[in-house]
């Protein structure tokens, strides 16, 4: 799409969604937008908006019309929800909202993060019934995927390690006083790790550690990842982490994290415009800012 046809594109019907949050300068989520509306020729724009005045920027959506949906990202996900009309369940649950639905002038709020994690699991064939589930990290990703998992009282267990203590017990205790599966937690050392791995059938990492630009770190041992496990990498720049690397050498099936960036953009574009979206084109787009 040239400059030039996204501006005739643009009229006073046009449906504004947007990205509130401090910084947004780094967001691919106005390119993933805008190109999955050009590409089913829907009359919406997706803009990206750096917020400090959390309140006064709510209180600005209330009084615009045209606005159709935002996504909320840091350091927004949990201050937004005491302004929202209604929290879906899931996400009440986190304590954390990605995404404002405009819904005949009501806000509602819902968390893609944890059904795009969902989805990546589910479309590259990895069962959840029965299997036991190590999640590395407490932060606020991993927390939205522990609920969408635990939730699912077919799960054989979720285990949770983490370097950060506090954060990592109070996750859990919010998941067992919620959820259905069993939880475990430990502090993310090699010991409680290599006997995680030996009785986990799929591995989470969520926390920052092989992001770019340290790329070459990783706080999996090699020598501790065998084929019996699916590894999924939330981290998503680079595509290919130093984890995934690794396990791929080591026979494990692998999930890249551009796979979860890409379905909760998908979650929050069918929330927004109530149709499928065109993932290939957002894939497309995605993948080729890393390429």
């Amino acid at each position: 799409m040239t400059d030039n046809s996204f501006i005739m594109h643009i009229n006073a019907q046009t449906k504004l969604c947007g990205l509130i949050g401090n910084p947004v300068d780094h967001s691919l989520s106005p390119a993933i937008h805008n190109a999955a509306f050009h590409k089913l020729g829907l009359n919406f724009v997706y803009l990206a908006f750096r917020v400090e005045n959390l309140a006064g920027a709510i209180q600005g959506i209330r009084s615009l019309g045209n606005l159709r949906g935002f996504s909320v990202t840091i350091p927004h996900k949990v201050a937004v929800i005491p302004f929202l009309d209604e929290v879906e369940t899931t996400a009440k649950h986190i304590g954390s909202v990605n995404t404002i639905v405009v819904q005949e002038g009501r806000l509602v709020g819902y968390n893609t993060d944890a059904s795009g994690a969902l989805r990546a699991l589910h479309e590259a064939g990895v069962p959840l019934k029965d299997r036991r589930v190590l999640m590395l990290g407490s932060g606020g990703a991993a927390r939205a995927i522990a609920f969408a998992l635990a939730m699912d009282d077919t799960l054989a267990g979720l285990t949770i390690l983490g370097i950060d203590e506090k954060e990592r017990r109070g996750l859990v205790a919010d998941l067992r006083a919620r959820a259905a599966s069993p939880v475990e937690e430990g502090p993310l050392s090699e010991d409680r790790l290599g006997r995680a791995i030996k009785d986990s059938h799929l591995l989470l990492h969520c926390t920052p550690i092989g992001m770019h630009p340290n790329v070459k770190e990783t706080c999996v041992p090699a020598s501790l990842l065998s084929p019996h496990l699916t590894v999924m990498d939330i981290v998503y720049n680079p595509l290919e982490t130093r984890l995934l690397r690794e396990a791929k050498q080591a026979g494990c099936p692998t999930i890249r994290g551009v796979e979860m960036f890409l379905n909760q953009a998908v979650g929050q574009f069918e929330l927004w415009t109530g149709q499928t979206a065109p993932v290939d084109v957002m894939r497309q787009v995605l993948v080729s800012r890393f390429a």
